[in-house]
């Protein structure tokens, strides 16, 4: 996610008059166990930036709990809000990252390659030693944390991308991101009416082929967590918060779905989802951020969080959530969030 201006939704998104459009990560650069990109994977080398207000940076931040990664790749949280430099590490002291020493992500963006024309997006990997970027490829930084990342996995970490369901974790995402994680922006930006009436129907009608899914099992693919449930939880969990609402995807809320609210329920306390999101950041940065869809920039007070502790019962059908693995540590900084 990028860009505060508003011409950007999403760092790695564009929109013009008639159409919303997610651009590819110019950054595709990949950290891996034998480094062919020329940079290979070394405990406390790089440092993970994110925002917690942004779903595909949530994503990163899921697997790096999930994998038990936080010691091998330092993290950096920027301000929700940006301003027209970028994200912001207006959170830390002296409005600099105590690791990198910068005071905008946009630095590393310009150190890697002098006037770059795109987003500053985020999530984005950050070489320490050289200050530069490697990575904002956002749809594959989390396929190499659970396949290139496992020399410096945790005792005990969930297989979150399983090599014999490859296959259908892939067509299960696929159909996931084009119609409900990219398809909620493509809604919400709409600046026709059948372009937003496009990507509402089908917004809804893959929720509901995934609410039909989930009936009778508790995860997406196979009997484990993989990475398509983390995939589609970061957007269930803006669901009703922001999307519903700021982004027109209004036919019904995530909480009247007795299956996804329960799905979702589920993974909110499973240890590793709940205890990074802050819906806080969230709410800050879609209602204060989109100036041209909430030009007031008032903040909505709701919705009430407390469902989110409340019992699902998903474990009644079966379902070992981290296989023979077993849960993260309770996260360090003790986050709870209802």
């Amino acid at each position: 996610m990028s860009n505060p201006t508003g011409s950007e939704p999403d760092g790695n998104a564009a929109y013009g008059h008639t159409t919303f459009k997610r651009s590819r990560s110019h950054f595709a650069d990949r950290i891996t166990a034998d480094g062919r990109d020329g940079w290979p994977v070394e405990a406390g080398r790089y440092r993970l930036v994110v925002s917690r207000a942004c779903p595909w940076a949530s994503r990163a931040l899921v697997s790096r709990r999930l994998l038990g990664l936080e010691d091998a790749l330092s993290l950096a949280v920027a301000d929700p809000i940006q301003d027209d430099r970028s994200w912001r590490f207006t959170l830390d002291e002296g409005g600099r990252d105590p690791v990198l020493g910068i005071a905008y992500l946009s630095e590393a963006y310009d150190a890697r390659e002098r006037g770059y024309p795109g987003g500053v997006s985020v999530p984005a990997i950050v070489d320490v030693p050289s200050g530069k970027l490697v990575t904002n490829d956002f749809q594959r930084i989390t396929l190499d944390f659970a396949t290139e990342w496992t020399a410096l996995h945790r005792s005990g970490a969930p297989d979150l991308y399983p090599e014999r369901l490859r296959d259908e974790i892939d067509e299960v995402m696929d159909g996931i991101y084009r119609d409900v994680n990219n398809g909620v922006y493509r809604a919400g930006f709409a600046t026709e009416q059948d372009e937003y009436e496009a990507a509402y129907r089908a917004v809804f009608r893959r929720l509901d082929l995934v609410s039909e899914r989930l009936a009778d099992r508790r995860y997406l693919v196979g009997d484990t967590l993989t990475e398509a449930d983390i995939r589609l939880f970061t957007t269930l969990v803006r669901f009703d918060a922001v999307y519903h609402g700021h982004f027109k995807c209004n036919r019904s809320k995530l909480t009247e779905d007795p299956v996804l609210w329960a799905y979702a329920r589920d993974l909110f306390q499973t240890p590793g989802f709940g205890d990074t999101v802050d819906f806080d950041h969230i709410k800050q940065h879609y209602y204060r951020v989109h100036t041209g869809i909430n030009p007031t920039g008032i903040v909505p007070l709701g919705p009430d969080l407390s469902g989110w502790g409340t019992p699902h019962r998903r474990e009644q059908l079966g379902g070992r959530p981290f296989g023979d693995g077993t849960p993260p540590e309770p996260s360090p900084s003790g986050r709870t969030r209802v």
